[in-house]
């Protein structure tokens, strides 16, 4: 079975304004390879003005995509730097000469009782 072929709004337009210019429905059907037929089609289309609505959606799609690939790169950069702060205070080096105390402040000083 045949795959349909799809063709750009720019290129509908170009043979669409190829055949409005005097190009015969026979000469741009042979040299693009396509039915008469559809030429027809696509020439009706641009006259009424169906392809300026397409094109204008189909810039508002490219507008859209661009935004969601921005925004899909800043949530991956803020994803890589929770996950650095995450893990900082693991691997942070604890100095050596520090206690290691749930509770913190100045170490006791030992009293004279139990000097003795």
């Amino acid at each position: 079975m045949a795959k349909h072929r799809t063709y750009s709004i720019e290129f509908k337009r170009q043979v669409a304004q190829e055949y409005l210019a005097g190009e015969t429905l026979h000469g741009l059907a042979k040299r693009h390879d396509i039915c008469r037929n559809l030429i027809r089609v696509w020439v009706q289309k641009y006259e009424i003005g169906e392809f300026d609505a397409d094109a204008a959606a189909a810039d508002l799609v490219q507008q859209y995509e661009a935004r969601i690939a921005a925004l899909e790169r800043l949530v991956g950069k803020q994803a890589l730097e929770l996950e650095f702060l995450k893990g900082a205070p693991k691997s942070a080096p604890r100095p050596r000469s520090a206690p290691i105390s749930v509770i913190v402040g100045p170490l006791a000083s030992p009293s004279p009782k139990d000097a003795g």
